[in-house]
Protein backbone atom coordinates (compact mmCIF):
# COMPACT_ATOMS: atom_id res chain seq x y z
CA UNK A 1 0.00 0.00 0.00
CA UNK A 2 1.48 3.00 -1.40
CA UNK A 3 1.83 6.59 1.18
CA UNK A 4 0.15 9.73 -0.11
CA UNK A 5 -1.24 8.46 -3.00
CA UNK A 6 2.26 7.50 -4.85
CA UNK A 7 2.20 4.36 -6.93
CA UNK A 8 4.96 2.19 -5.54
CA UNK A 9 8.07 1.81 -7.95
CA UNK A 10 7.76 -2.13 -8.77
CA UNK A 11 4.42 -1.42 -10.45
CA UNK A 12 6.47 -0.55 -13.63
CA UNK A 13 9.00 -3.61 -13.39
CA UNK A 14 9.49 -5.34 -16.89
CA UNK A 15 7.98 -2.79 -18.71
CA UNK A 16 11.66 -0.21 -19.11
CA UNK A 17 12.19 -2.34 -22.72
CA UNK A 18 8.83 -1.67 -24.02
CA UNK A 19 9.18 1.83 -23.45
CA UNK A 20 13.12 2.90 -24.18
CA UNK A 21 12.44 4.44 -27.61
CA UNK A 22 15.75 5.12 -29.23
CA UNK A 23 15.78 7.99 -32.27
CA UNK A 24 18.56 6.60 -33.83
CA UNK A 25 19.06 2.37 -33.38
CA UNK A 26 17.31 1.79 -35.98
CA UNK A 27 16.43 2.19 -39.98
CA UNK A 28 18.50 1.08 -43.45
CA UNK A 29 21.55 3.11 -42.66
CA UNK A 30 21.95 1.41 -39.10
CA UNK A 31 21.17 -2.13 -40.21
CA UNK A 32 24.26 -1.24 -43.02
CA UNK A 33 26.49 0.22 -40.49
CA UNK A 34 26.23 -3.11 -38.32
CA UNK A 35 26.87 -5.17 -40.99
CA UNK A 36 29.82 -3.34 -42.29
CA UNK A 37 31.19 -3.83 -38.65
CA UNK A 38 30.62 0.41 -38.46
CA UNK A 39 28.44 0.27 -35.04
CA UNK A 40 27.92 -2.37 -32.70
CA UNK A 41 23.95 -3.32 -31.74
CA UNK A 42 23.56 0.60 -29.19
CA UNK A 43 25.91 2.66 -31.69
CA UNK A 44 29.87 1.65 -30.86
CA UNK A 45 32.58 1.65 -32.96
CA UNK A 46 31.61 5.35 -33.10
CA UNK A 47 35.84 6.29 -34.57
CA UNK A 48 35.36 3.90 -37.40
CA UNK A 49 32.36 5.48 -38.54
CA UNK A 50 33.68 8.85 -38.65
CA UNK A 51 36.90 7.76 -40.31
CA UNK A 52 35.15 5.46 -42.76
CA UNK A 53 32.47 8.05 -43.83
CA UNK A 54 35.43 10.92 -44.17
CA UNK A 55 37.73 8.40 -46.24
CA UNK A 56 35.22 8.19 -48.96
CA UNK A 57 33.87 11.75 -48.82
CA UNK A 58 37.03 13.76 -48.25
CA UNK A 59 39.83 11.63 -49.06
CA UNK A 60 38.87 10.95 -53.09
CA UNK A 61 38.53 14.71 -53.49
CA UNK A 62 42.31 15.32 -51.63
CA UNK A 63 43.81 12.95 -54.09
CA UNK A 64 41.83 13.50 -57.08
CA UNK A 65 41.92 17.72 -56.74
CA UNK A 66 45.85 17.02 -56.92
CA UNK A 67 46.35 14.13 -59.65
CA UNK A 68 43.45 15.64 -61.90
CA UNK A 69 43.68 18.85 -62.04
CA UNK A 70 41.73 21.14 -64.56
CA UNK A 71 43.17 22.53 -67.45
CA UNK A 72 41.63 26.22 -66.64
CA UNK A 73 43.10 28.26 -64.22
CA UNK A 74 41.53 28.08 -60.95
CA UNK A 75 40.97 30.90 -57.85
CA UNK A 76 40.17 28.41 -55.31
CA UNK A 77 42.12 25.20 -54.85
CA UNK A 78 40.08 22.43 -52.62
CA UNK A 79 42.34 22.83 -49.44
CA UNK A 80 41.67 26.82 -49.67
CA UNK A 81 37.61 25.96 -49.86
CA UNK A 82 36.73 26.64 -46.21
CA UNK A 83 33.27 25.52 -46.88
CA UNK A 84 34.15 22.33 -48.06
CA UNK A 85 36.78 21.07 -45.15
CA UNK A 86 34.07 22.63 -42.63
CA UNK A 87 31.62 20.72 -44.16
CA UNK A 88 33.17 17.23 -44.36
CA UNK A 89 35.66 17.35 -41.48
CA UNK A 90 33.96 19.29 -39.00
CA UNK A 91 30.17 19.10 -39.54
CA UNK A 92 29.99 15.50 -41.14
CA UNK A 93 31.68 14.11 -37.76
CA UNK A 94 29.18 16.03 -35.37
CA UNK A 95 26.65 14.89 -37.02
CA UNK A 96 27.72 11.34 -36.57
CA UNK A 97 28.56 11.84 -33.13
CA UNK A 98 25.63 13.04 -32.31
CA UNK A 99 23.80 9.81 -32.69
CA UNK A 100 25.57 8.61 -29.42
CA UNK A 101 24.44 11.62 -27.64
CA UNK A 102 21.07 11.33 -28.75
CA UNK A 103 20.53 7.75 -27.80
CA UNK A 104 22.28 7.99 -24.44
CA UNK A 105 19.89 11.31 -23.48
CA UNK A 106 16.58 10.46 -25.02
CA UNK A 107 16.30 6.61 -24.86
CA UNK A 108 15.28 6.39 -21.33
CA UNK A 109 12.52 9.54 -21.64
CA UNK A 110 9.56 7.60 -22.08
CA UNK A 111 10.41 5.56 -19.32
CA UNK A 112 10.64 8.31 -17.10
CA UNK A 113 6.74 9.15 -17.54
CA UNK A 114 6.22 6.41 -16.05
CA UNK A 115 9.07 6.06 -13.09
CA UNK A 116 8.47 9.50 -12.11
CA UNK A 117 4.59 8.83 -12.47
CA UNK A 118 2.90 11.37 -15.06
CA UNK A 119 1.32 8.44 -16.79
CA UNK A 120 -0.70 6.14 -14.60
CA UNK A 121 -0.58 2.63 -15.02
CA UNK A 122 -4.17 2.81 -16.86
CA UNK A 123 -2.04 4.34 -19.80
CA UNK A 124 0.91 2.22 -20.05
CA UNK A 125 -0.87 0.23 -23.63
CA UNK A 126 -1.48 3.38 -24.99
CA UNK A 127 2.20 4.52 -24.45
CA UNK A 128 3.46 1.05 -25.80
CA UNK A 129 1.38 1.81 -28.98
CA UNK A 130 3.09 5.48 -29.28
CA UNK A 131 6.81 3.50 -28.78
CA UNK A 132 6.14 0.68 -31.64
CA UNK A 133 4.37 3.13 -33.98
CA UNK A 134 7.30 5.90 -33.64
CA UNK A 135 10.07 2.78 -34.27
CA UNK A 136 7.92 1.67 -37.39
CA UNK A 137 8.95 4.88 -38.60
CA UNK A 138 12.08 5.11 -37.30
CA UNK A 139 12.84 2.22 -38.99
CA UNK A 140 11.07 2.94 -42.27
CA UNK A 141 12.84 1.75 -45.57
CA UNK A 142 10.53 3.71 -47.87
CA UNK A 143 11.60 6.67 -45.72
CA UNK A 144 14.96 6.44 -46.31
CA UNK A 145 14.74 5.73 -50.00
CA UNK A 146 12.25 9.15 -50.34
CA UNK A 147 15.23 10.90 -48.98
CA UNK A 148 17.52 9.25 -51.21
CA UNK A 149 15.30 10.61 -54.03
CA UNK A 150 15.36 14.25 -52.59
CA UNK A 151 18.79 14.42 -51.90
CA UNK A 152 19.48 13.48 -55.94
CA UNK A 153 16.94 15.91 -57.18
CA UNK A 154 16.29 19.11 -55.14
CA UNK A 155 19.14 18.40 -52.65
CA UNK A 156 21.39 18.55 -56.01
CA UNK A 157 19.46 21.39 -57.46
CA UNK A 158 19.94 23.49 -54.13
CA UNK A 159 23.67 23.34 -53.98
CA UNK A 160 24.15 24.21 -57.14
CA UNK A 161 22.01 27.25 -57.16
CA UNK A 162 22.43 28.14 -53.70
CA UNK A 163 25.92 27.15 -52.16
CA UNK A 164 28.23 26.02 -55.16
CA UNK A 165 30.60 28.58 -55.85
CA UNK A 166 30.68 30.96 -58.51
CA UNK A 167 34.11 30.75 -60.15
CA UNK A 168 36.27 28.41 -60.97
CA UNK A 169 37.11 26.33 -58.59
CA UNK A 170 38.48 22.95 -58.24
CA UNK A 171 35.60 21.14 -58.60
CA UNK A 172 33.83 23.11 -61.71
CA UNK A 173 35.49 25.69 -64.08
CA UNK A 174 33.46 27.20 -66.60
CA UNK A 175 34.36 25.98 -70.23
CA UNK A 176 32.40 27.76 -73.34
CA UNK A 177 30.19 29.81 -71.51
CA UNK A 178 28.97 26.59 -68.92
CA UNK A 179 30.25 25.07 -65.73
CA UNK A 180 31.54 21.23 -65.91
CA UNK A 181 32.91 19.74 -62.90
CA UNK A 182 36.45 18.43 -63.19
CA UNK A 183 37.48 14.50 -61.95
CA UNK A 184 37.21 15.91 -58.54
CA UNK A 185 33.93 17.96 -59.20
CA UNK A 186 32.46 14.28 -60.07
CA UNK A 187 32.42 12.68 -56.94
CA UNK A 188 31.73 15.79 -54.87
CA UNK A 189 28.51 16.35 -56.38
CA UNK A 190 27.39 12.70 -56.75
CA UNK A 191 29.13 10.95 -54.00
CA UNK A 192 30.66 13.52 -51.27
CA UNK A 193 27.57 15.96 -51.25
CA UNK A 194 24.62 13.52 -51.33
CA UNK A 195 25.88 11.58 -48.56
CA UNK A 196 26.22 14.28 -46.27
CA UNK A 197 23.13 15.97 -47.24
CA UNK A 198 21.24 12.98 -46.86
CA UNK A 199 22.83 12.33 -43.19
CA UNK A 200 21.81 16.12 -42.77
CA UNK A 201 18.05 15.00 -43.90
CA UNK A 202 18.08 12.00 -42.03
CA UNK A 203 18.68 13.90 -38.96
CA UNK A 204 16.14 16.34 -40.01
CA UNK A 205 13.48 13.59 -40.08
CA UNK A 206 14.60 11.69 -37.05
CA UNK A 207 13.84 15.02 -35.34
CA UNK A 208 10.02 15.35 -37.04
CA UNK A 209 9.58 11.87 -35.38
CA UNK A 210 10.87 12.82 -31.80
CA UNK A 211 8.37 16.00 -32.49
CA UNK A 212 5.40 13.28 -33.63
CA UNK A 213 5.93 10.81 -30.71
CA UNK A 214 5.98 14.15 -28.06
CA UNK A 215 2.98 15.16 -29.56
CA UNK A 216 0.99 12.13 -28.57
CA UNK A 217 2.84 11.05 -25.35
CA UNK A 218 1.27 14.66 -24.54
CA UNK A 219 -2.33 13.54 -25.36
CA UNK A 220 -2.32 11.07 -22.32
CA UNK A 221 -3.34 11.39 -19.12
CA UNK A 222 -0.72 13.09 -17.43
CA UNK A 223 -0.33 13.73 -14.04
CA UNK A 224 1.37 16.67 -13.39
CA UNK A 225 2.82 17.70 -10.07
CA UNK A 226 2.45 21.29 -9.78
CA UNK A 227 4.61 21.94 -6.47
CA UNK A 228 7.67 19.79 -7.95
CA UNK A 229 10.80 22.17 -7.67
CA UNK A 230 12.03 22.09 -11.41
CA UNK A 231 9.17 24.93 -12.09
CA UNK A 232 7.78 22.41 -14.84
CA UNK A 233 5.21 20.39 -13.34
CA UNK A 234 7.88 17.42 -13.21
CA UNK A 235 8.72 17.70 -16.57
CA UNK A 236 12.10 19.65 -16.80
CA UNK A 237 13.81 16.13 -17.75
CA UNK A 238 12.05 16.83 -21.38
CA UNK A 239 13.98 20.26 -21.50
CA UNK A 240 16.96 18.17 -20.38
CA UNK A 241 16.76 15.87 -22.92
CA UNK A 242 17.34 18.46 -25.70
CA UNK A 243 20.85 19.21 -24.96
CA UNK A 244 21.05 16.22 -27.27
CA UNK A 245 20.79 18.29 -30.12
CA UNK A 246 23.48 20.17 -29.66
CA UNK A 247 26.08 18.70 -31.50
CA UNK A 248 23.67 18.96 -34.55
CA UNK A 249 23.26 22.99 -33.98
CA UNK A 250 26.83 23.11 -33.63
CA UNK A 251 26.80 21.38 -37.07
CA UNK A 252 24.63 23.59 -38.50
CA UNK A 253 26.20 26.83 -37.40
CA UNK A 254 29.40 25.45 -38.57
CA UNK A 255 28.07 24.62 -41.88
CA UNK A 256 26.79 28.66 -42.17
CA UNK A 257 30.36 29.72 -40.71
CA UNK A 258 31.83 28.13 -43.86
CA UNK A 259 29.37 28.94 -46.23
CA UNK A 260 29.58 32.80 -45.26
CA UNK A 261 33.90 32.55 -45.17
CA UNK A 262 33.61 31.57 -48.83
CA UNK A 263 31.47 34.03 -49.48
CA UNK A 264 33.62 36.46 -47.95
CA UNK A 265 36.81 35.57 -48.96
CA UNK A 266 36.64 34.55 -52.45
CA UNK A 267 33.29 36.91 -53.47
CA UNK A 268 33.87 39.78 -51.81
CA UNK A 269 30.64 39.56 -50.19
CA UNK A 270 30.17 42.06 -46.84
CA UNK A 271 30.70 40.16 -43.67
CA UNK A 272 27.70 42.32 -41.83
CA UNK A 273 25.48 41.20 -44.71
CA UNK A 274 24.79 37.83 -43.47
CA UNK A 275 23.27 39.26 -40.00
CA UNK A 276 19.71 38.12 -41.09
CA UNK A 277 20.86 34.39 -41.22
CA UNK A 278 22.68 34.14 -38.49
CA UNK A 279 19.48 35.02 -36.55
CA UNK A 280 17.49 33.19 -38.77
CA UNK A 281 19.20 30.07 -38.36
CA UNK A 282 19.52 30.46 -34.63
CA UNK A 283 15.83 30.70 -34.58
CA UNK A 284 15.04 28.09 -36.56
CA UNK A 285 16.70 25.38 -35.40
CA UNK A 286 16.33 26.45 -31.58
CA UNK A 287 12.53 26.26 -32.27
CA UNK A 288 12.96 23.11 -34.06
CA UNK A 289 14.40 21.52 -30.85
CA UNK A 290 12.19 22.97 -28.45
CA UNK A 291 8.97 23.62 -30.07
CA UNK A 292 7.99 19.66 -29.90
CA UNK A 293 7.85 20.44 -25.92
CA UNK A 294 5.18 23.52 -26.78
CA UNK A 295 2.52 19.90 -26.93
CA UNK A 296 2.96 20.13 -23.26
CA UNK A 297 1.94 23.57 -22.63
CA UNK A 298 -2.10 23.07 -22.73
CA UNK A 299 -1.48 20.65 -20.05
CA UNK A 300 0.69 22.24 -17.38
CA UNK A 301 -1.65 26.00 -18.38
CA UNK A 302 -4.59 23.76 -17.31
CA UNK A 303 -2.36 21.89 -14.29
CA UNK A 304 -1.16 25.07 -12.99
CA UNK A 305 -4.89 26.69 -13.05
CA UNK A 306 -6.36 23.92 -11.04
CA UNK A 307 -3.43 24.15 -8.59
CA UNK A 308 -3.86 27.88 -7.73
CA UNK A 309 -6.78 27.46 -7.63
CA UNK A 310 -6.76 24.26 -4.69
CA UNK A 311 -3.98 26.02 -3.15
CA UNK A 312 -5.73 29.30 -2.88
CA UNK A 313 -8.67 27.51 -1.00
CA UNK A 314 -6.16 25.20 1.40
CA UNK A 315 -4.77 28.52 1.79
CA UNK A 316 -7.59 30.63 2.78
CA UNK A 317 -8.72 28.00 5.25
CA UNK A 318 -6.14 27.29 6.96
CA UNK A 319 -4.88 31.34 7.24
CA UNK A 320 -8.32 31.96 8.45
CA UNK A 321 -7.62 29.14 11.09
CA UNK A 322 -4.36 30.47 11.67
CA UNK A 323 -5.75 33.89 12.68
CA UNK A 324 -8.10 32.73 14.70
CA UNK A 325 -5.87 30.80 17.12
CA UNK A 326 -2.89 32.91 16.99
CA UNK A 327 -4.01 36.38 15.92
CA UNK A 328 -7.68 36.97 17.40
CA UNK A 329 -7.57 34.39 20.32
CA UNK A 330 -6.15 35.60 23.58
CA UNK A 331 -2.55 36.99 24.44
CA UNK A 332 -1.59 34.54 26.65
CA UNK A 333 -2.22 31.96 23.97
CA UNK A 334 0.27 34.05 21.47
CA UNK A 335 3.27 33.82 23.95
CA UNK A 336 3.95 30.31 22.18
CA UNK A 337 3.60 31.38 18.77
CA UNK A 338 7.38 30.84 17.98
CA UNK A 339 7.33 27.83 19.47
CA UNK A 340 4.50 26.11 17.47
CA UNK A 341 4.93 24.18 14.50
CA UNK A 342 1.40 26.21 13.11
CA UNK A 343 4.18 29.07 12.40
CA UNK A 344 6.34 26.70 10.31
CA UNK A 345 2.88 24.75 8.74
CA UNK A 346 2.11 28.40 7.41
CA UNK A 347 5.08 29.05 6.09
CA UNK A 348 5.81 25.85 4.25
CA UNK A 349 1.79 26.38 2.80
CA UNK A 350 3.21 29.79 1.59
CA UNK A 351 6.16 28.22 0.00
CA UNK A 352 4.16 25.27 -2.12
CA UNK A 353 1.88 28.36 -3.26
CA UNK A 354 4.98 30.35 -4.57
CA UNK A 355 6.12 26.94 -6.43
CA UNK A 356 3.02 26.59 -8.13
CA UNK A 357 2.60 30.29 -9.30
CA UNK A 358 6.28 30.04 -10.54
CA UNK A 359 5.47 26.97 -12.10
CA UNK A 360 6.33 27.93 -16.20
CA UNK A 361 3.79 26.56 -19.12
CA UNK A 362 6.80 24.79 -20.51
CA UNK A 363 9.31 22.08 -20.27
CA UNK A 364 12.40 24.14 -20.38
CA UNK A 365 13.76 27.58 -19.77
CA UNK A 366 15.46 30.58 -20.64
CA UNK A 367 19.00 29.16 -20.05
CA UNK A 368 18.10 25.61 -21.61
CA UNK A 369 17.48 27.82 -24.88
CA UNK A 370 20.19 30.21 -23.99
CA UNK A 371 22.53 27.12 -24.42
CA UNK A 372 21.47 25.32 -27.88
CA UNK A 373 21.58 29.41 -29.24
CA UNK A 374 24.89 29.56 -28.16
CA UNK A 375 26.10 26.55 -29.29
CA UNK A 376 24.77 27.16 -32.60
CA UNK A 377 26.18 30.62 -32.88
CA UNK A 378 29.40 29.99 -31.51
CA UNK A 379 31.14 28.68 -35.22
CA UNK A 380 30.36 31.73 -36.46
CA UNK A 381 32.79 33.73 -33.91
CA UNK A 382 35.84 33.23 -35.58
CA UNK A 383 34.33 35.20 -38.38
CA UNK A 384 34.70 38.18 -36.56
CA UNK A 385 38.37 37.81 -37.77
CA UNK A 386 37.52 39.36 -41.31
CA UNK A 387 36.41 42.36 -39.78
CA UNK A 388 38.94 42.88 -36.71
CA UNK A 389 42.57 41.96 -36.22
CA UNK A 390 42.95 39.57 -33.40
CA UNK A 391 44.24 42.80 -31.49
CA UNK A 392 41.81 44.42 -31.76
CA UNK A 393 39.41 41.90 -31.20
CA UNK A 394 41.04 40.82 -27.99
CA UNK A 395 41.14 44.74 -27.11
CA UNK A 396 37.09 45.04 -27.36
CA UNK A 397 36.20 41.86 -25.56
CA UNK A 398 38.64 43.03 -22.82
CA UNK A 399 36.50 46.37 -22.77
CA UNK A 400 33.73 44.63 -22.63
CA UNK A 401 34.69 41.98 -19.74
CA UNK A 402 36.41 44.80 -17.45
Amino acid sequence: MSVLGVHPVDTFEGVSDATDFSLVLGGPLYQLFRRAHLSGDTLELLHRRIIGIVLVVWLPLLVLSFLAAPGAPVSISFLRDLDTQVKFLVALPLLISAELMVHLRTRSVARNFLSRHIIPPSDLPRLHDIVRAAKRIRNSVAIEVALLVCVFTVGHWLWRSQTALTSNSWYAVAEGGRWSFTVAGYWYAFVSIPIFQFLLLRWYMRLLVWGWFLWRVSRLDLQLVCTHPDRSGGLAFLGKSAYAFAPILLAQGTLLAGLIANRVLFEGADLLSFKLEAVTLVSFFVLFVFGPQLAFTPKMALAKQAALSEYGLLATDYVRGFEEKWVRGPSATRQDLLGTADLQSLADLAGSFDVVREMRFVPFGWRDVTRLALTTIVPLAPLALFEFSPEDLIFRLLKIVI
